[in-house]
């Protein structure tokens, strides 16, 4: 199966298009959690002696565990908004299970993408790509962590370069999306998780159709 970034995008952007003010809102409620998470950490850093500028290990590991909740409810209403545009909820938000499975994989593919990125930065590169898939695979099929991995790395063979360029491409629309004071966030995040969601189903073989030429970006 040939994967295209433009056509990913192109199909986030679509996908978009259709409930902006739904998503718009979705990324909103996301941001409230992560405030949240964020007050949680720094009362429990508070407590044990730290602070802002200064947090400690319990705080992070609070904030961490708490992240990977916001995390799994993300790729769960990526996935969703790509199977279903015009039936996905705001309560696909909350998806909590499977947590230690989720937790377990996004610890071993960040692990492997920072040692890599410390190794001449390339293979942290390749890692990245290589386990981009990872957690939406625990999500969506309730693989383990190792499974997680390995069927990552089948679904990028052949796609490597593309998904490499696509990553690269998600980077851009976000780092516009922060330049138009952070609140162009609303608009690129969506897509960007949309686009992602619809490189994992199309290389799994289950993408939805593309929106018509009319309408197709010149990416």
């Amino acid at each position: 199966m040939q994967f295209s970034p433009g056509d990913a995008i192109r199909f986030g952007w679509e996908t978009f298009k259709r409930r902006p003010w739904f998503f718009i809102g979705a990324m909103v409620i996301l941001a409230v959690a992560n405030i949240a998470v964020g007050i949680v950490s720094g009362a429990v850093d508070t407590i044990t002696g730290g602070s802002y500028e200064e947090p400690t290990i319990l705080g992070n590991l609070v904030s961490y565990l708490l992240g990977v909740l916001i995390s799994m409810g993300m790729t769960a209403f990526f996935l969703a908004s790509h199977d279903n545009p015009d039936g996905v909820e705001f309560a696909t938000l909350w998806h909590p299970s499977p947590y230690w499975k989720f937790f377990a994989t996004s610890v071993l593919a960040s692990l492997a993408v920072g040692i890599g990125l410390v190794l001449l930065i390339v293979p942290g590169l390749i890692a990245m790509v290589l386990f981009m898939f990872s957690t939406f695979l625990v999500i969506d099929r309730g693989l383990g962590p190792v499974d997680a991995l390995k069927e990552s790395m089948e679904m990028t063979k052949g796609n490597r370069w593309p998904l490499f360029g696509f990553l690269l491409l998600c980077l851009l629309i976000i780092f516009v999306g922060v330049l138009a004071l952070g609140v162009g966030l609303l608009v690129a995040a969506p897509i960007v998780g949309i686009a992602f969601a619809y490189a994992y189903r199309l290389l799994s073989g289950h993408a939805a159709r593309i929106a018509p030429p009319d309408a197709r970006l010149d990416i």
